[in-house]
């Protein structure tokens, strides 16, 4: 491998465990990747899915760094237009206070959650459009050069927490751009304007205080595991749980009938989120992911490991870092 690697981690909680023990898992994924030689974990917020415990992320990351040593621990991402850009400022700076240059803050645009769930966040319909606004703000409060008169971030003000731009469209790699910041493409699950996307990015990028050079991460879906046989059953069981998440919720099915409803055209919509995925034995997930970063462009993979027990997304991340020789930070 040519590029480090990182982790993105959804905090998934696995069927018959609690969000105690997801949580746990998260700890041990992390350990994982700091012992691995990963650059970084990031944890994604969403709301009202049963099945994903990093809705508090700050609180997660909080958490995990008190139980990692070295390895960058961040948001991919806080979802803005979800908060006030103070709150974040404030959370966020007091996180990197205590955990000194370990702390990264990626910014999305989306709600991580749906309608009704969008009105008890209390958010605004509108209110991704002040997205750019609001990172500018956010940044401010950072910098200690608040764009609001008398109000300072505390204590957030100078303390080294790097901003990244998150997006699966050009709008976000246009945002980066823009502002100097780098740039996290989601295609491991929303791939279709990967190449589109990073190539703007790189032509339009304006180096700036945080960023004299563009700089991109994409992200990567990895099913590593000891057998091609066991990966692939890993995958059929990651197909089922996320037919049943986008087009079952609520609804309790057999794996014949999760199956059933793959077959009839859901499985085309899930194959093609998951269409950047590394899946096989260690040595097969190599070569897939040095493939997939030239194909990205990328300077950097995020690996999302979507086994689905947290014992085998923790095997997955070890033999994927004993595989490429992840490159140190």
């Amino acid at each position: 491998m040519t590029v480090p690697l990182s982790v993105l981690d959804l905090a998934p909680v696995d069927e018959g465990t609690s969000v105690g023990e997801s949580v746990a898992g998260s700890v041990a994924l992390a350990q994982a990747a700091e012992r691995g030689g990963y650059r970084r974990v990031w944890y994604a917020e969403h709301h009202n899915m049963p099945m994903i415990a990093s809705s508090a992320t700050a609180v997660l990351i909080a958490h995990v760094a008190a139980h990692t040593s070295t390895i960058r621990l961040g948001a991919g991402g806080v979802m803005l237009p979800n908060h006030a850009p103070l709150t974040i400022a404030e959370q966020f700076g007091t996180l990197a206070a205590v955990h000194p240059g370990r702390i990264d803050l990626g910014l999305g645009r989306a709600p991580g959650s749906d309608q009704a769930t969008m009105y008890a966040l209390r958010r605004d319909p509108s209110s991704a459009d002040t997205f750019p606004r609001d990172v500018q703000e956010l940044q401010g409060y950072l910098t200690g050069q608040s764009l609001v008169p008398g109000v300072k971030g505390v204590p957030a003000a100078g303390v080294d927490v790097p901003l990244w731009i998150l997006g699966s469209s050009l709008f976000g790699a246009k945002l980066a751009a823009a502002l100097g910041l780098p740039y996290a493409f989601a295609s491991h699950f929303s791939p279709q304007a990967l190449e589109a996307a990073v190539a703007t990015y790189r032509r339009e990028f304006q180096p700036s205080a945080q960023q004299a050079e563009p700089y991109v991460v994409a992200g990567v879906n990895v099913l590593a595991a000891d057998t091609r046989e066991e990966a692939e059953h890993h995958r059929a069981v990651v197909r089922r749980a996320r037919a049943l998440a986008f087009f079952a919720r609520g609804r309790t099915l057999t794996d014949a009938e999760a199956d059933l409803l793959l077959e009839s055209g859901a499985g085309a919509q899930i194959d093609s989120m998951m269409v950047h995925t590394a899946l096989g034995t260690p040595d097969e997930v190599r070569d897939q992911l040095d493939a997939f970063a030239a194909l990205a462009d990328a300077d950097e993979l995020i690996t999302a490991h979507s086994a689905p027990t947290a014992a085998a997304r923790v095997r997955s991340v070890d033999l994927t870092a004993q595989a490429v020789a992840a490159v140190p930070a």
